[in-house]
């Protein structure tokens, strides 16, 4: 990985080693079955494109964002790259307006604050099937986490190769949706920038809050995920904004998914119906830290996103949802999200 990750706050290196630790290796696979799955995952990859292409009707540029599949470390160490690019600003303010910390307070801090970061990484690391990180230069990349499609296609006990092409349908999606809508990667920078911005150098009272309301959560009585514990009031309306942008995204994904894969998955009803109820979790503590991380909203990003882009689509077809891409004021509010005759009304008038 090119992008630097030194920082007096965080230790990045240690981050990505307890991340790796925790998410551990992965099913166990033979070298012959390791090098079918890449293989196949990278050929679902590439058939992708076309599928997503004629089933929406976006055109995106041949080699602009690399596929890359990936165990679950390279997936860590992507997303510690990423998070270091994104909380850069941040820590540079903090750093500026306390000084420079003393070395131990320093060694201390930043290992506090990366075995943090790698815990998080460490239990999404083992469950993530791919990702597409658009903030990597120049255009993007997509990730593809081998290990855990070859477990998950085990434990749904479903064809392997009609779903990875599946999850691959999801994924390209994205790769898709960002190259061939080139502002939307600017666009969705700026709205995390903004919200990153946002945090000042005294957090100790959002701190203290937010503490204070984690045994709520936990017992289910407020239905927030840690992130919004943590933020402002400013930050949250950059967070629904946000959360409209991803609902469209993951949702549009889903549609395109189960829209362009009948004719060349066989199984895919079976895989949807499992995969669905997979979704929910299995466990008390996998129920717990998916709350905790806000894994329950993102399951509804997808449910609502899918439920606006196939409402949008009955009223005024691909070409006119289309225009959900045409410029930045088009895109949903989290509102319209959840009720698309206005974004018709607002949009089309």
């Amino acid at each position: 990985m090119s992008e630097p990750r030194t920082s007096s706050m965080v230790d990045w290196d240690f981050a990505v080693s307890v991340g790796t630790r925790l998410a551990g290796d992965g099913p166990v696979v033979s070298r012959t079955e390791a090098s079918d799955a890449v293989t196949e995952l990278r050929d679902g990859a590439r058939r992708s494109t076309d599928l997503v292409r004629n089933f929406t009707g976006l055109d995106a540029p041949d080699d602009t964002a690399p596929v890359l599949v990936v165990d679950r470390p390279g997936w860590i160490r992507a997303n510690v790259d990423g998070f270091a690019r994104v909380v850069s600003p941040l820590m540079s303010k903090l750093e500026e307006k306390k000084g420079a910390p003393s070395p131990l307070t320093q060694a201390v801090g930043s290992r506090v604050t990366a075995a943090e970061v790698g815990g998080l990484l460490g239990f999404l690391g083992g469950k993530v099937l791919g990702q597409f990180d658009p903030f990597h230069e120049p255009h993007g990349r997509l990730l593809l986490v081998a290990p855990n499609i070859v477990h998950v296609e085990r434990e749904l006990e479903v064809d392997s190769a009609d779903f990875r092409l599946w999850v691959c349908l999801h994924e390209e999606t994205h790769r898709v949706q960002f190259t061939a809508v080139p502002w939307l990667r600017d666009h969705l920078h700026s709205e995390i920038e903004a919200l990153v911005g946002g945090f000042g150098s005294d957090t100790s009272a959002l701190l203290s809050d937010g503490l204070k309301r984690v045994g709520d959560l936990l017992r289910g009585a407020d239905d927030v995920s840690l992130i919004d514990l943590f933020s402002t009031p400013a930050q949250r309306e950059v967070v629904d904004r946000v959360t409209g942008v991803m609902s469209l995204l993951e949702g549009h994904a889903d549609v395109v998914m189960d829209g362009a894969g009948p004719e060349v998955i066989a199984s895919l009803p079976d895989i949807r119906a499992k995969f669905n109820r997979r979704r929910k979790g299995v466990g008390v503590l996998d129920k717990v830290l998916r709350r905790l991380l806000g894994l329950d909203q993102k399951m509804a990003q997808y449910r609502d996103g899918a439920g606006f882009v196939n409402a949008v689509v009955d009223q005024v077809g691909m070409d006119g949802f289309n225009a959900v891409w045409s410029e930045p004021a088009h895109l949903p509010s989290k509102e319209e999200i959840g009720d698309p005759a206005a974004w018709v009304r607002r949009v089309h008038g």
